[in-house]
């Protein structure tokens, strides 16, 4: 049993405040399919009445397959008239349901998108939230005990003409957990309400270092080595703030003196660490983060960055859509499928939807998602890898999102918005090819690589400078990285004359139909990059 009845005594009280969830939990393990069909049933009750509903003629009386075939698989872009509509305020156009707010996220090719939030399923989500913290209280008890410390961004960044306010899916969730979770914050609320990241992160250091935190949780574990050079770099100030029970010295002196005032009531005089590494400034029994993907690079760096060994906890398969997977021990690489929550399909190599019992055991599917908050067989553009099973349910690991894209702290920067960028940066008449990748340094950050046009070379500072700015104004999560340092500047490089039919030559003679030779936008597998710059020594 995945969640069994006996436990120490936290995991015996929250394992009964989540009976409903542990229950259809166990019974996917049996028969997955169940907890799915009410996921449809809950996703036609959503699309009854609504604009989207009756262009696909959609009917509480479908089948799975029904379904499937009245609805094709699309992204968020092929949807925009109708997201778009909701942001602007319209009812019933994806759910019929209230839209409270809308998460804003970055999109594939626009600066972001939005995507509505409905109680239904904010319920959902939380179900999932609280089996995973069951999960982790059944293996370690100790944190229950002592401060949570979350750093998340903002639940509302702002307001649309609308009256929807719109906000990061991580605040969102900090903001609804339960009372007894939130009492355990060493953060007031105000502090997660900054805009400013360099603000925010430092009167979060500055309020959990009056407190005894024994856990951390965060999605990129970038943050958590941001979190970590902040610490030692902001020591003095630190230092005298908690000297003196005060919260102005750091970023927090471009704070108003109204908001100075109100945040010292909050903060206490409090000792100085002797040290400035985390692992032996607090007691930590466990770290939650991301550790599927590209995360392995900065999960090396965490016992030198923490100043010692912490147990690290996968938070799951999750992204503002929705959450897909639950890890329920700490050796768990992604997690076994939550079916209780949303609809879920996966699509193999070879075009062909499947359910999740329908899954093979090490074969990659990309995942879709048809969700009560009007998503409706939406491409998530994740691709996961079936680990294993428990009884008949899939345990899945994230590998990394299906379009070439830069990824490694969130940013998700398409294709589209490395050209986009780099035609507002210095104009596409310049180049005769480029390509982006990540380059993991410390902090990572983007490297891009340019052939230029005759006469036509800029500097190398220069382009770098205008590719930064215009990828920041082209991609939200990118802006976001960049400016709490999760991402550090891009990186430019001029290639020799020649160096992309090079590279295109030689991925003929190694047998790509040359035809199909695609240009190399995007070089998320280090082999690509390596072979250009072969072409470019060439």
């Amino acid at each position: 049993m995945l969640l069994p009845p006996d436990g120490n005594g936290p995991y015996r009280v929250l394992r009964a405040l989540s009976g409903s969830a542990v229950k259809t939990l166990h019974a996917s393990v049996l028969d997955p399919r169940n907890p799915q069909l009410r996921c449809l049933e809950a996703v036609l009750d959503s699309a009854r009445g609504t604009d989207f509903g009756h262009a696909h003629n959609l009917s509480d009386q479908m089948d799975l397959e029904a379904y499937r075939d009245a609805v094709p698989i699309r992204t968020y872009d092929e949807l925009q008239s109708f997201f778009t509509r909701t942001a602007e305020g319209e009812a019933n156009v994806l759910t019929r349901h209230a839209v409270k707010q809308l998460l804003v996220t970055s999109g594939t090719t626009g600066p972001s998108k939005y995507l509505p939030v409905t109680t239904i399923w904010e319920k959902r989500v939380a179900e999932a939230q609280a089996l995973w913290r069951l999960g982790l209280v059944k293996d370690r008890e100790e944190v229950s005990r002592g401060k949570v410390l979350t750093l998340v961004s903002p639940p509302v960044e702002g307001v649309l003409p609308s009256g929807l306010p719109y906000g990061s899916n991580t605040g969102r969730m900090h903001a609804r957990q339960p009372w007894i979770v939130r009492m355990r914050y060493p953060t007031p609320k105000d502090v997660v309400a900054f805009q400013d990241p360099m603000v925010r992160l430092y009167c979060t250091l500055r309020f959990a270092l009056q407190h005894d935190v024994t856990s951390i949780t965060t999605a990129n574990p970038s943050t958590i080595l941001l979190m970590a050079r902040r610490l030692e770099e902001w020591a003095d100030e630190l230092s005298a703030d908690l000297r003196e029970g005060t919260v102005e010295r750091g970023p927090a002196a471009a704070l108003s003196s109204e908001v100075k005032k109100r945040l010292r009531r909050k903060a206490k005089k409090s000792a100085v660490p002797s040290s400035w590494k985390m692992a032996q400034i607090w007691d930590l029994v466990s770290i939650h983060c991301w550790k599927g993907g590209s995360a392995s690079f900065f999960l090396d760096q965490f016992s030198e960055a923490l100043g010692g060994e912490v147990p690290i906890r996968e938070v799951g398969i999750t992204a503002s859509e929705g959450y897909f997977a639950l890890p329920l021990s700490d050796d768990d690489p992604g997690g076994v499928a939550w079916l209780g929550a949303h609809l879920m399909e996966f699509v193999d190599e070879d075009g062909q939807p499947r359910w999740a019992w329908e899954l093979e055991v090490g074969k990659v599917y990309r995942l879709i998602i048809s969700t009560t908050a009007g998503l409706y067989r939406y491409d998530l553009g994740d691709l996961v890898e079936v680990v294993g099973k428990v009884g008949e349910l899939p345990a899945l690991r994230f590998v990394r999102k299906s379009a070439s894209m830069l990824n490694v702290t969130g940013e998700k920067v398409s294709e589209d918005q490395v050209l986009q960028a780099a035609t507002e940066a210095f104009g596409m008449n310049r180049v005769v090819g480029l390509t982006a990748r990540i380059e993991m340094c410390h902090p990572p950050c983007v490297e891009m690589a340019a052939e230029w046009l005759p006469g036509r070379q800029l500097d190398h500072s220069e382009a770098a400078v205008a590719m930064d700015s215009a990828l920041r104004s082209a991609n939200v999560e990118y802006d976001s990285k960049r400016k709490s340092e999760r991402l550090g500047p891009l990186k430019f490089r001029s290639l020799s004359p020649g160096a992309y039919s090079r590279y295109r030559a030689s991925r003929a003679a190694g047998g790509a139909p040359d035809a199909q030779v695609k240009d190399l936008v995007i070089a998320w597998r280090t082999e690509d990059w390596d072979a250009l710059m072969v072409a470019d020594r060439d």
